[in-house]
C-alpha cells in the first residue's frame, strides 16, 4: 500500500490540530489565571530556588517551555525581573515542559483517548457559552486538553505503517546505522522540526509516535528529544532582538544552558540512555505485553532525568553564568538614546496578560520624560543665551515630535492586545491606558506650545518685570508638581493609588490661574506690560492649566481603574 498525498495531508492536519489544541488549552489557561499570574511573576525574588518552582509551575500549567521563557524576556525586558532572577525561572521552565512527555506516556499510548474525548468535551462545551468569563476559559481550556489527544490519536493514525510502507523504513535505514553519527543526525532532525513548527510538544509527540510505531529506536528517539530542546530556544531569542541587552541576555541564557547540557550528554549519551531503559524496563509497576509500548516511558524518563541534571549542575552557578552571559552580549549603548519605546515592541507580542504590563512600564516611562518637557521649558523661559536658548527649543521640539509618535506606537500595541485572550479587568485596564496615552500626548502638545511662546516671546524682544517672571515660574512650578504626582501614581499599584494629593494640586493650580487672571488685568491697567506681552502672560499660564488639567485625568483614571 502506497503512502498517498492524501496520508501526508492528513498527518499534518494531524499536527495542526495538536497545535491548535495546545494554543487554545494554553491561552485558555493564562486568561483564567490573570492577575494570579503576574502574582506568580511578582512574588519571584533573587532566590533562585523560587525561580526554578515558578518556572517549573508556569510551563507545566501552559504547556509550553517557550511561552514561559517568552514572558520571562519579556518581563526582562520591562525591567520588572533582573537577569539572575529570570535565569533560575529559564531552568525551571525547561524542567516544566517534560510533563508534557509524561501527559502523552501516562494517556496518550496507555488507552484510546478518543472516546473520552467527546464526553469530555461535552462538560466543557456549555461552558463556552457562560455569561462569566471565568467559566467560559475553563470551557476553552477543557475543549482545548480534549483536542490535544485527540490530535494524538490522529497523528498515529496518519503515521504510515512500516509493514505496507517497507520504503520508508528503507529511507530511515540509510541514518539509523550510521553509529553514534546516527545520533548526531536525529539530533539536528528534531531540533529544525521544533524551529520549523515552533512546539517542542509537537515535536515530542511526533518522537514519541515514530518511537511507538518502530519508524526509530529509543535511543534515536532520545536524540531527537535533546534536538528538541535547542530548537525551542530559537523562538525567546528571535523576540529578543527587538528587545533591550537584559531581555536579549535571559534568551542568550536559555540558548547556552541547553546548548551545554546537550553537549555533556552527547559525552556520556550511550551508557545514559541504557540506565534509563533499564529502570524502566526492571520496573514491575509498569506492565504490558508489547515492549514497545514502553518507549515513551522511557523517552519521558529520559527528558526529565536530563534536565533535572543539568538544572542541577547550573543552579550553584548562577552569579558566574550571568557575568558569562554578560560579557557574550555586551552593552553597546542603545539605552542612551532619549525617549524611546523602551519596554515593548511592536514586532512580536507576548502574552496578553503579561502586555498589560509591559505596556504600563512604558507608559511610566512616556510620562517620565514628558515632565522632562516642562523642566526644559523652565530652563528655556529664564535662558538668555541665544545658543543655549536655540539648542533647549530645539531639543523639546524634538521631544514633542517622538511624543506623537510614542503615543502612536503604544495605542496601536494596546489595541493588538485588547484582541487577545483577556479578563474583563484587564479589558478596562486598555481602555483606561488608551486613555492615559492621549492625556500623556496632550501633556507633551502643552509643553511644546509652552516652549513656542517662549520662543516667541524671545524673538520678539519681550522682556517682563521680575514680578511676572516670578509669577510664570511659580505657575510653570505647580505644574511641574501636578505632573511629579501623576508619575508617582503610575508608578504604584493602581489599588494604592491615593487621588487626595492630585486633586489638591489641581485645585491649587486653578486657584491660582484665577488669580493671575484676575491680576492680568490689573497689570495692564497699570501698564505692567504692553498688550502683545499680556498675551504671552495669559498663554503661558492657560497652558499650565491645561497641563494640570491633563495630570488629574490621568491619576483619576488610575484610580478607577480596579473599581
Amino acid at each position: 500500500m502506497e503512502y498517498s498525498l492524501l496520508d501526508l495531508l492528513k498527518f499534518i492536519g494531524a499536527i495542526g490540530l495538536f497545535l491548535y489544541g495546545m494554543k487554545l488549552m494554553s491561552e485558555a489557561v493564562q486568561k483564567v489565571a490573570g492577575s494570579k499570574m503576574r502574582s506568580i511573576f511578582a512574588a519571584m525574588t533573587s532566590n533562585r530556588f523560587l525561580g526554578v518552582l515558578t518556572g517549573f509551575v508556569v510551563s507545566a500549567t501552559i504547556q509550553s517551555s517557550s511561552a514561559t521563557v517568552l514572558m520571562v524576556v519579556s518581563f526582562v525586558n520591562a525591567g520588572l525581573v533582573s537577569l539572575v532572577e529570570s535565569i533560575g525561572v529559564v531552568m525551571g521552565a525547561n524542567v516544566g515542559t517534560t510533563v508534557t512527555g509524561w501527559l502523552i506516556s501516562l494517556v496518550g499510548f496507555r488507552f484510546n483517548f478518543a472516546e473520552y474525548a467527546l464526553p469530555l468535551m461535552a462538560v466543557g462545551f456549555p461552558l463556552v457559552f457562560s455569561k462569566r468569563p471565568r467559566h467560559r476559559s475553563w470551557g476553552e481550556a477543557i475543549i482545548g486538553f480534549s483536542i490535544l489527544f485527540v490530535s494524538l490519536s490522529f497523528i498515529q493514525n496518519s503515521v504510515p505503517d512500516i509493514n505496507e510502507n517497507p520504503s520508508i523504513l528503507q529511507f530511515l535505514s540509510d541514518y539509523t546505522n550510521l553509529g553514534f553519527g546516527s545520533v548526531l543526525v536525529f539530533l539536528l532532525i528534531g531540533c529544525i522540526i521544533t524551529v520549523i513548527i515552533q512546539s517542542s510538544g509537537v515535536t515530542m509527540a511526533i518522537t514519541f509516535v515514530m518511537c511507538n510505531q518502530g519508524w526509530i529506536s529509543y535511543e534515536l528517539g532520545a536524540a531527537m528529544i535533546l534536538g528538541e530542546n535547542i530548537g525551542t530556544t530559537i523562538t525567546p531569542n528571535i523576540a529578543a532582538t527587538i528587545a533591550n541587552v537584559s531581555a536579549k541576555r535571559t534568551a542568550r541564557f536559555h540558548l547556552l544552558f541547553n546548548l551545554v547540557g546537550v553537549a555533556w550528554m552527547l559525552c556520556i549519551f550511550t551508557p545514559f540512555t541504557e540506565f534509563i531503559e533499564g529502570i524502566i524496563a526492571n520496573n514491575s509497576r509498569i506492565e504490558t505485553k508489547n515492549p514497545q509500548a514502553l518507549i515513551p516511558f522511557s523517552l519521558a524518563l529520559f527528558h526529565t532525568t536530563f534536565n533535572l541534571i543539568n538544572l542541577i549542575l547550573f543552579i550553584g552557578f548562577v552569579p558566574l553564568v550571568s557575568r558569562l552571559v554578560i560579557d557574550i552580549v555586551q552593552h553597546k549603548g542603545e539605552e542612551g538614546e532619549e525617549f524611546k519605546l523602551r519596554y515593548i515592541t511592536t514586532g512580536m507580542l507576548s502574552t496578553s496578560e503579561l502586555s498589560i504590563l509591559q505596556a504600563k512600564k512604558e507608559l511610566q516611562f512616556y510620562a517620565k520624560h514628558t515632565n522632562k518637557m516642562l523642566g526644559f521649558n523652565r530652563r528655556l523661559f529664564a535662558e538668555e543665551n541665544e545658543k543655549k536658548h536655540s539648542k533647549l527649543f530645539n531639543s523639546i521640539a524634538k521631544y514633542e515630535s517622538i511624543s506623537d509618535d510614542v503615543e502612536v506606537e503604544i495605542a496601536n500595541y494596546l489595541a493588538k492586545v485588547s484582541q487577545g485572550k483577556l479578563s474583563e479587568l484587564s479589558r478596562k485596564r486598555i481602555r483606561s491606558m488608551l486613555k492615559l496615552v492621549s492625556d500623556l500626548e496632550s501633556i507633551g502638545d502643552s509643553s511644546f506650545n509652552i516652549a513656542r511662546i517662549i520662543n516667541r516671546m524671545h524673538k520678539n524682544k519681550i522682556h517682563f518685570s521680575p514680578l511676572i517672571m516670578e509669577r510664570v515660574d511659580q505657575m510653570l512650578h505647580k505644574a511641574e508638581e501636578a505632573l511629579l504626582v501623576m508619575q508617582h501614581n503610575l508608578s504604584i499599584d493602581e489599588k494604592k493609588v491615593r487621588i487626595e494629593k492630585a486633586e489638591k494640586i489641581e485645585t491649587e493650580i486653578n486657584q491660582y490661574y484665577y488669580q493671575l487672571k484676575t491680576e492680568h488685568l490689573e497689570y495692564l491697567n497699570e501698564k505692567e506690560y504692553t498688550y502683545e506681552a499680556g498675551t504671552i502672560f495669559t498663554d503661558l499660564i492657560t497652558e499650565c492649566e491645561k497641563i494640570g488639567d491633563y495630570a488629574i485625568n490621568v491619576s483619576e483614571a488610575l484610580n478607577n481603574m480596579n473599581k
